[in-house]
């Protein structure tokens, strides 16, 4: 029997394989186009269990505030931060700055 999560996490990664460089998205974002219903608390999860996929820039998915809230899943003291900020985002106390300027929603160009 098939996980129905896996094909929803798999949805919830070929948006994040989208999402340009220098750019971040929100879980919420990534729920509204998928247009599922699903939280984006389960993007959240899809995202967490990503760490290991390495052609998923999950650090590109912020919460609704621009917060680093999912910095914990990655190796290292500050690796999301450190991958933003080789992208040219400023990131101050986990949180993106100019958040609007750098912010893609996915409604838009999907």
């Amino acid at each position: 029997m098939t996980d129905p999560n896996d094909n929803f996490f798999q949805r919830v990664y070929t948006i994040a394989r989208q999402i340009p460089y220098g750019k971040v998205t929100s879980y919420g974002a990534i729920a509204r186009a998928l247009g599922t219903g699903r939280s984006a608390r389960m993007v959240g999860w899809a995202m967490n269990a990503a760490h290991n996929i390495e052609d998923v820039p999950a650090h590109r998915v912020v919460n609704r505030k621009g917060l680093l809230t999912g910095k914990h899943h990655f190796d290292g003291t500050n690796l999301m931060q450190q991958l933003l900020e080789n992208e040219g985002i400023r990131v101050l106390d986990s949180q993106i700055q100019d958040f609007e300027k750098h912010f893609w929603e996915p409604e838009m160009d999907l």
